[in-house]
């Protein structure tokens, strides 16, 4: 009786396993929600909603907007320079990992000891390809890792930081096209590599599909930028948000391509403002702080993003509905049909 019991318990739970399984993959891809890789068993679990993750409280991310970057660094390479766009790339969602021309570890300005994931002899294919100053000559002209590079036929984006601009202009991808690079080497690439429109006043440059930034910490305003135009404005502001980059300025590079995500049609905040109540016993004052809402909690502000209309989502990507009565704003729902939190003043 007992080994029949357990028998019909492994049943059951092979059914219901299976049955959880054909319920995700019946998910539309653009319904579908994954944590940003982090190394733990909540990488491969899938959500039918957005929102943070249990586990590692990651906000999840759209399976479908998800993207693979490799970053190749070579020996001297500056830790800012691919550190920065790492956390920002890393928290949004993407699947980050190194190449360099060998396995054998390198050192980052003398200091940090990096090991490759992958070579050039068998790194997998990435959706972005990603290149960074300090010692960047030993980068492009190393005939074999231009080659390699050119070879690479399904990228969708090439990114570089500082002189990690040469290696994108020696394989020929700058050619006919506007970048910038780290502020001493401005005049070394237009020199070098007259087929490209460098630009000397700009954090970023964005072509499109290939993004140029100037040094180290500019990195992480084009990495930031890559991800407001995959993902959107919002996107990019939670993780400066997370990363508490509170002096990123958003779209002040310059933009050549026809999506630019900051041209996003604006709404009056100011009518949003006021005190709320909250599930906890204090109430929440809204404020419009540097163009965005912030809810003020216990004395400490966080950001709410607008969507669409009446919809704003939070920090961690969670909705908030917003409920008007004859026009007027009466409160907000944390769940479409929830309680209903009212406005007070």
């Amino acid at each position: 009786m007992k080994k029949t019991l357990k028998t019909m318990k492994k049943t059951l739970f092979a059914v219901l396993v299976c049955f959880i399984f054909q319920l995700s993959a019946q998910i539309p891809e653009a319904q579908k929600y994954i944590c940003p890789p982090c190394g733990s068993q909540c990488d491969e679990e899938v959500h039918d909603k957005p929102g943070v993750c249990s586990h590692c409280n990651m906000v999840l991310i759209r399976k479908d907007l998800s993207k693979t970057i490799a970053f190749y660094l070579q020996d001297g390479v500056e830790v800012l320079d691919f550190a920065g766009p790492m956390e920002v790339f890393s928290y949004a969602g993407y699947d980050v990992f190194t190449v360099s021309k060998d396995k054998a570890p390198i050192k980052s300005q003398g200091i940090l000891t990096v090991t490759p994931d992958y070579s050039i002899a068998d790194a997998p294919d990435a959706d972005i390809l990603a290149f960074f100053g300090g010692n960047a000559r030993a980068a492009f002209t190393d005939e074999s890792v231009i080659k390699w590079i050119k070879k690479q036929e399904d990228v969708q984006f090439h990114f570089s930081v500082c002189t990690g601009a040469f290696v994108l202009a020696e394989a020929g991808i700058l050619d006919g096209k506007t970048a910038t690079t780290f502020h001493n080497a401005l005049d070394g690439l237009e020199n070098s590599y007259p087929m490209v429109d460098v630009r000397k006043d700009v954090r970023f440059v964005d072509n499109g599909n290939v993004i140029t930034t100037a040094g180290i910490s500019a990195g992480i305003d084009g990495a930031l930028h890559l991800v407001a135009k995959l993902q959107g404005l919002n996107a990019a502001k939670r993780t400066a948000y997370y990363m508490e980059y509170d002096n990123w300025v958003p779209g002040d590079g310059l933009i050549l391509s026809e999506d630019n995500p900051y041209q996003i049609q604006r709404i009056n905040l100011e009518e949003f403002t006021g005190s709320y109540e909250s599930k906890d016993p204090n109430e929440i004052v809204l404020e419009v702080v540097d163009g965005d809402l912030q809810a003020k909690i216990d004395g400490v502000s966080y950001p709410i993003y607008h969507e669409t209309g009446d919809l704003f989502t939070d920090v961690g990507n969670e909705p908030i509905y917003f409920e008007r009565e004859a026009g007027a704003l009466i409160g907000y729902r944390l769940e479409p049909a929830g309680q209903l939190f009212k406005k007070l003043n």
